[in-house]
């Protein structure tokens, strides 16, 4: 696990906005020298809360801004939880320690393997990252998002990173949900889980018929489990572990 060399520091919250059905987007002041690579994560502590649980003062979270936007942003699905119920509530201007940057599911340096990412739910956090600074730096990586919610609703940034397909011809989504029939948007685009021949066919399509394409390196992000089942389809069609990078979201 990498870490740059950064400081535990204060940080103060200056805006909170939600960004699907019961998923907020909280930005703070970014202190003056902090830096960090698209796709790390921090810890943040709230500092002497109204109120605590069994878990703690303390949480994760992957930065779900890009390094050269103004404010640090994360993004979380809310639970009833005394950490989250004091984000929701205390003042803007409030400070938290926040510390890090850490983690490593950054994209490789070699722009001519394509980047395949795997998001599930609030997992797109380290993915709107990496994507948004793809397209402010204009890097030259092939990037593929398969980004997987049960409706529309529930997809975070799902307009956002539509949109940057027109910004970066380099990068590709495709959104799928698997419970769009629930949803009171309509929905006309891909439906069911992340499975490989939806990887396979939309890899395949991004071919031009004289390319010799190298071999991807896949990134996955969301739910313990469905890390799990990609981690395996993976397997099964034969990527090479070593091309594979993996982050778990529990208790989100």
């Amino acid at each position: 696990m990498s870490t740059a060399a950064n400081w535990p520091t204060m940080a103060r919250l200056t805006e909170r906005h939600e960004v699907a059905e019961r998923t907020m987007a909280f930005q703070f002041q970014k202190p003056v020298g902090w830096t960090f690579k698209a796709g790390q994560f921090i810890d943040i502590t709230l500092l002497n809360p109204p109120e605590t649980d069994a878990e703690g003062n303390t949480r994760a979270f992957s930065l779900s801004s890009a390094p050269d936007e103004p404010a640090i942003m994360v993004t979380t699905r809310l639970r009833d939880t005394a950490f989250k119920r004091v984000l929701m509530t205390q003042p803007l201007s409030s400070e938290v320690k926040i510390e890090g940057p850490f983690g490593n599911l950054t994209l490789h340096n070699n722009a001519k393997r394509p980047a395949v990412l795997l998001a599930g739910g609030i997992g797109i956090t380290p993915f709107r990252s990496i994507v948004v600074h793809a397209a402010m730096e204009k890097l030259p990586h092939r990037i593929f998002l398969f980004y997987s919610n049960r409706r529309p609703e529930d997809a975070a940034f799902l307009e956002e990173l539509q949109a940057l397909e027109q910004q970066n011809h380099n990068y590709k989504l495709l959104a799928t949900m698997t419970e769009g029939a629930k949803s009171a948007r309509p929905w006309k685009g891909e439906v069911g889980p992340i499975n490989y021949e939806m990887l396979d066919r939309q890899l395949k399509l991004a071919e031009s018929p004289d390319s010799h394409p190298a071999t991807p390196v896949y990134y996955i992000a969301g739910p313990p489990q469905m890390v799990r089942d990609l981690q395996t389809m993976l397997a099964n069609a034969g990527v090479d572990s070593d091309d594979v990078r993996i982050e778990e979201f529990s208790g989100y």
